[in-house]
């Protein structure tokens, strides 16, 4: 249940930030390190948010395998004594 509420929030900030993104429709220009780019403002709010978003699922499982590791370790390491 839990999985579902924080998967349904999460949708609708989404949501919430591709349509604030659809109402911009002016350019806007970035400058990377090596690059320049010019695009809309909603184009950089999508890109952005699904970086952002792509971002924490990428450190939450690695959070959660270095989680699981250490438990595995503190088991072995307790039955060896």
């Amino acid at each position: 249940m839990r999985l579902y509420i924080i998967s349904f929030f999460i949708l609708v900030l989404l949501a919430v930030a591709f349509i604030f993104g659809s109402q911009n429709e002016q350019v806007l220009t970035l400058n990377y390190l090596i690059a320049r780019t010019e695009m809309t403002v909603a184009a950089a709010i999508s890109l952005f948010t699904a970086l952002g978003f792509f971002l924490g699922l990428l450190v939450t499982i690695a959070w959660r395998i270095v989680r699981k590791s250490k438990k595995v370790l503190a088991k072995n390491k307790s039955l060896e004594t």
